[in-house]
């Protein structure tokens, strides 16, 4: 398996960043670790082995990048309004600096993007806020608000950092076409420690619904837990069924 590492200083967040890339050809895919997880969780953990048959196929090709969530979300020790703002500097990373990596080093425009936890609540998140970028999301056992960290505080960026809370107004008829057009998975467990990732997934699927936005929101069965050993079958199952 073709596999590159690669580290940057970061003008948008002041620091240096890193990514490993999968594979040597196909769909782009943008991996976010879970909560306060890093970019070799994904091989670490065995996602990348579960869909290496995608990957050496040349039909998958994963960019895993790093995140911040220590400095914001989770960060205690700030005020919720900078844990919000600290986050929107990861945004502007994310899309000047990672997206137009992962463009130059495929030749591709539309990236797909996919991670568990609370790599799923910025999968969703960087989804519906640049879907002229991204246009397709795997969201596995997410939380999809940041009320969880913050509460009611940290304003309008944590409003417009939550999509739950944004989705519900969302009238904009040129968005929710772009919407339409996408591939959209939300999935979650119905097992240990997905009580609230379940909530919010119902929410979810309710809110795609009422604005006509075809989506696959799967319920998978009492067995299935918050843990890597279910997520390793769900993805492979959806990049499959989404068509990659």
């Amino acid at each position: 398996m073709h596999v590159e590492y690669h580290k940057w200083h970061s003008p948008a967040l002041g620091h240096e960043m890193e990514l490993k890339l999968y594979g040597h050809y196909g769909q782009p895919v943008m991996v976010f670790p879970a909560q306060n997880g890093r970019f070799y969780d994904f091989e670490n953990f065995g996602m990348i082995e579960a869909c290496a048959n995608l990957i050496e196929a040349g039909r998958v090709k994963f960019f895993c990048v790093d995140s911040i969530d220590w400095q914001s979300w989770t960060n205690g020790s700030i005020p919720p309004a900078h844990r919000a703002a600290r986050h929107n500097d990861y945004d502007a990373y994310i899309m000047q600096e990672a997206v137009s990596f992962v463009r130059k080093n495929t030749g591709l425009d539309r990236l797909w993007l996919t991670g568990c936890s609370m790599g799923a609540l910025h999968s969703a998140n960087f989804f519906f806020r640049h879907p002229e970028t991204f246009d397709g999301v795997i969201a596995l056992s997410g939380l999809y608000q940041v009320g969880k960290f913050v509460g009611d505080a940290g304003g309008m960026d944590a409003y417009y950092n939550s999509p739950l809370w944004y989705l519900r107004n969302l009238s904009d008829p040129g968005l929710l076409e772009l919407y339409r057009q996408r591939k959209i998975a939300f999935a979650v467990g119905q097992g240990r420690w997905e009580e609230e990732c379940l909530r919010d997934a119902r929410e979810m699927d309710w809110i795609l619904h009422q604005k006509g936005i075809p989506a696959i929101v799967d319920y998978w069965g009492y067995d299935v837990d918050h843990d890597w050993p279910w997520w390793r079958k769900m993805l492979p199952y959806y990049l499959e069924r989404l068509g990659v």
